[in-house]
């Protein structure tokens, strides 16, 4: 007798349990009941804790980066070429929950929570990576303009969520200046 939930299925769950009550919130239990199965289902497919919060991560990652690829259809030649292309999709509204759940998983990582603590910086690492292949010239040069183009875009974005729309977009239109 198989399940009745393939891992996909339970990781849909899962993902839709952390964008419902947040990361931190994220349980084997939570995921069950939303799936209405045992959580001995999520336990046969995601073993710890750090297995579903970092399958999780990674799909919210995928996600970001499905909605980024209209933005990102040639190499840009810098940071800000880089920023001006993105912009407009990562100010749109149907990115800030994806964003709310990624600086959530930042704040526990930077307060020592595990799993958060050692997978926040595998995903910012493996977003450095993603981020530089858009960008032109040597790979020393890309990945540190990959780099400042994901800190500002980090802290506009960050500022969206505090401070709101408003306050991001007067501040992204020194991108243009």
């Amino acid at each position: 007798m198989g399940h009745k939930h393939t891992k996909s299925e339970i990781l849909a769950g899962a993902l839709a349990s952390a964008f419902d009550g947040g990361l931190s919130q994220l349980t084997y239990g939570r995921v069950a009941k939303r799936l209405g199965v045992h959580d001995r289902i999520v336990v046969y497919y995601f073993p710890s804790k750090e297995d579903l919060v970092g399958e999780v991560l990674l799909a919210l990652g995928a996600q970001l980066q499905q909605t980024l690829a209209a933005a990102f259809r040639s190499p840009a030649a810098d940071h800000l070429a880089l920023l001006r292309a993105a912009w407009p999709v990562l100010a749109h509204p149907d990115a800030d929950a994806v964003f709310a759940l990624f600086f959530e998983a930042m704040g526990l990582a930077a307060a020592g929570r595990d799993p958060y603590r050692e997978l926040v910086p595998l995903l910012v690492e493996a977003w450095i990576g993603w981020v530089a292949e858009f960008i032109d010239g040597p790979a020393d040069r890309r990945r540190t303009e990959a780099e400042t183009a994901i800190a500002v875009v980090d802290g506009l974005l960050l500022l969206r969520q505090l401070a709101g729309p408003e306050a991001a977009e007067r501040a992204a239109r020194t991108l243009d200046a």
